[in-house]
C-alpha cells in the first residue's frame, strides 16, 4: 500500500518534535526526520526541515499540494528514555520492521512514556549529589550531608519549583536552599568540608546535558540553536551562583564570617 506523502511528513515531524522536546541534538532531530521520509518514499527534493532549539519547521511538496508544519518546543530538561526509544525505532524502520501506521502508534507510545516515580527521582538526586561530593574530594560525612541536601533540593524542585515557579526563581531559591541545608549540617558538625558539600548539593540543578548539547550544536554549525541552549544553561548557572552567594552574604552579615 502506497503511503501518502502528507502522512509521511506528518509522522516525521512528530518524531522530530518528540526528540526536540526531549533534549536531543539538532543534527539527530534532522537526521531522524530524513531517515523516516527516505524509507517511506519521500525524496529529499520534496521535503525541507529547519530545526531550532525551541521549534521546528517542515515544508514539502506532495500530491495534494504544499505541506507546511510548525512545531514549537520549550527549552526544558532532557528525557533520554524517549531519545533512545526513537533512535532505536528509526534503526528498525530502516530494517523494514515498521509500517507507517505502526510508526504512528509507536510514536504515540513513546510520547506517553511516563516519568520515573518522584520518589525515585528524589533518591537519584540524593545519590548523585553524594557521588559528586565524593568525586570532588569530600569525605564520607560530607557525602552524606550532600546527599541530604540533594534529597531536600529535588523534593523542592518537583513539588514546588517546577509546578509553581519560573525557571529563574526556582533555580535561585533551589541554590539557596541547598546551601542552607549544607550550612546547617556543617554548623552541627555533620560534615567537615563545606565547599565540597555545597558542590555536591547543588548538582541536581546543574544543566550539564543542555550545556554539552549547546557546544555540540555550535560545533555542528547549528549556531542559533547552540547559542540558545548555551544561554539557557548559563542563565541557570548564574541563578544557582546568585542563590549560593545570597546565603553566604546573609550568613556573613548575621554571624560575621563565611565558614570556608
Amino acid at each position: 500500500m502506497r503511503n501518502s506523502m502528507d502522512e509521511v511528513l506528518e509522522t516525521a515531524v512528530d518524531a522530530g518534535h518528540i526528540l526536540l522536546e526531549s533534549g536531543a541534538e539538532i543534527f539527530r532531530v534532522e537526521e531522524t526526520m530524513r531517515r523516516i521520509c527516505t524509507y517511506f518514499g519521500v525524496d529529499e527534493s520534496h521535503e525541507e526541515f529547519f530545526v531550532l532549539a525551541n521549534g521546528l519547521f517542515a515544508t514539502g511538496t506532495t500530491e495534494k499540494g504544499h505541506f507546511a508544519k510548525v512545531k514549537q518546543s520549550r527549552v526544558t530538561g532532557a528525557r533520554l528514555s524517549k531519545v533512545v526509544a526513537i533512535n532505536q525505532m528509526s534503526r528498525q524502520i530502516e530494517q523494514g520492521k515498521y509500517t507507517l501506521p505502526e510508526v504512528k502508534r509507536e510514536l504515540e507510545r513513546i510520547r506517553n512514556i511516563p516519568e520515573p516515580p518522584k520518589w525515585l527521582q528524589i533518591l537519584s538526586a540524593g545519590l548523585g549529589s553524594a557521588a559528586f561530593c565524593c568525586m570532588f574530594g569530600g569525605g564520607p560525612v560530607d557525602c552524606a550531608a550532600s546527599c541530604l541536601a540533594g534529597l531536600i533540593l529535588y523534593a523542592f524542585v518537583l513539588y514546588v519549583s517546577a509546578p509553581h515557579m519560573s525557571k529563574i526563581s526556582g533555580n535561585l531559591i533551589g541554590g539557596a536552599l541547598a546551601t542552607v541545608v549544607c550550612l546547617l549540617c556543617y554548623k552541627v558538625g555533620f560534615g567537615r568540608d563545606l565547599g565540597h558539600m555545597i558542590i555536591g548539593g547543588i548538582i541536581p540543578l546543574v544543566p550539564g546535558l543542555a550545556f554539552t548539547n549547546g557546544i555540540r550544536d555550535i560545533a555542528d554549525g547549528d549556531y542559533i540553536s547552540g547559542a540558545v541552549r548555551l544561554l539557557d544553561a548559563l542563565l541557570v548557572f548564574l541563578c544557582i551562583a546568585v542563590g549560593v552567594g545570597v546565603v553566604f552574604t546573609i550568613y556573613r552579615h548575621i554571624l560575621g564570617g563565611v565558614p570556608l
